[in-house]
């Protein structure tokens, strides 16, 4: 008797002491990390400054997030974010385009914009005429000899009376836009202002430039945004929009303090000149939002108005149907 006893008292005991472990286990699984991996279009830049500040102040970790920030493959961001292995990335509307409908679709949707307009133009030296669009005629253009974007260039050139076969294509992926033009190595380059614009003042090169959005409504597309891949939006959604709302933090920060902001994007990237990043972090602090109720807002009709024009100048394989590849419901309010 006495044996059965003790025999039940130890099964007890067993069994507390696994209901325990079993309880000690659950609360670590509880306070465990989701882990998300965001993969960069390019080398850090101001583009990505509000990644870096909520990592930096733990805006991801509030969130009960681990977010590892890495470099984009050779196939480039979207085709990492479309594979799983990253969930989200950095990608642009118009290099979106040839992967949002059709049999090579790529499951991936914009849901966020990083910054709410188009910044990309035309720059080029000071006073040499090419100010305006048809001032190109006769002069080296650094093209990527790309279809959308020789079509935009077409456009802007003959909208301004111009003769776009007689611009000199050069093609060329121009990384440091100050030596190219002051070797005179081309006569023109597509830049983003906030980055390349920026670095052209910084280095007391004066230039001329004209802006894609002032001269077709159509070309004030998403340029850059965050996407996401669709198989993790669709099975955790709660999850994507606790990342967008640590991201919507880290913008905003940027916006309210823009040096505090560069100084933190300095000590991720060490290797990026101070001066650039702090000159691009002032002028981007009113591009963030600009205009919109909210950062990272796409506006329907700006997105269509881009893919309906698209659609009309023959630059799709498949027609893409209006409000598709983008979403706002995974934005915090």
């Amino acid at each position: 008797m006495k044996k059965k006893i003790v025999a039940v008292l130890i099964a007890g005991c067993m069994a507390l002491s696994l209901a325990a472990c079993g309880s000690g286990e659950s609360s670590q699984g509880e306070n465990e990390k989701e882990k998300i991996t965001f993969v960069l279009d390019w080398t850090p830049n101001t583009n990505h400054t509000g990644l870096y500040v909520a990592q930096e102040k733990g805006y991801f970790e509030d969130e009960g997030l681990e977010v590892e920030i890495v470099q984009p493959p050779e196939d480039g961001a979207d085709a990492l974010v479309a594979s799983g292995k990253a969930q989200f990335g950095i990608s642009f509307q118009d290099t979106m385009a040839p992967g949002v409908v059709g049999e090579d679709a790529l499951p991936t949707t914009a849901v966020a914009a990083v910054v709410q307009h188009n910044t990309s133009g035309i720059i080029s030296r000071k006073g040499e005429g090419m100010d305006t669009p048809k001032g190109l005629e006769g002069k080296k253009y650094a093209t990527w000899d790309a279809p959308i974007e020789k079509a935009m260039m077409e456009n802007v050139v003959e909208a301004d009376g111009g003769d776009f076969s007689k611009v000199e294509l050069i093609p060329s992926t121009v990384t440091d836009e100050v030596s190219a033009l002051e070797s005179k190595s081309v006569d023109a380059i597509w830049i983003f202002y906030a980055w390349a614009g920026v670095a052209t003042e910084v280095a007391g090169l004066e230039t001329d430039y004209f802006a894609f959005k002032d001269i077709n409504p159509a070309f004030d597309y998403y340029t850059p945004v965050i996407i996401g891949n669709n198989e993790f939006l669709e099975k955790e959604p709660e999850t994507a929009k606790k990342f967008l709302s640590a991201v919507k933090k880290g913008y905003e920060d940027a916006i309210e303090d823009p040096d505090g902001a560069a100084e933190i994007l300095c000590e991720a990237a060490p290797e990026l000149d101070q001066e650039l990043v702090k000159a691009s972090q002032e002028y981007l602090k009113d591009q963030y939002i600009a205009d919109a109720d909210r950062w990272g807002y796409i506006d329907p009709d700006r997105w269509n108005l881009f893919y309906n024009w698209l659609n009309e100048n023959g630059l799709t394989e498949n027609q893409i149907p209006e409000n598709t590849g983008f979403s706002n419901e995974y934005l915090p309010e």
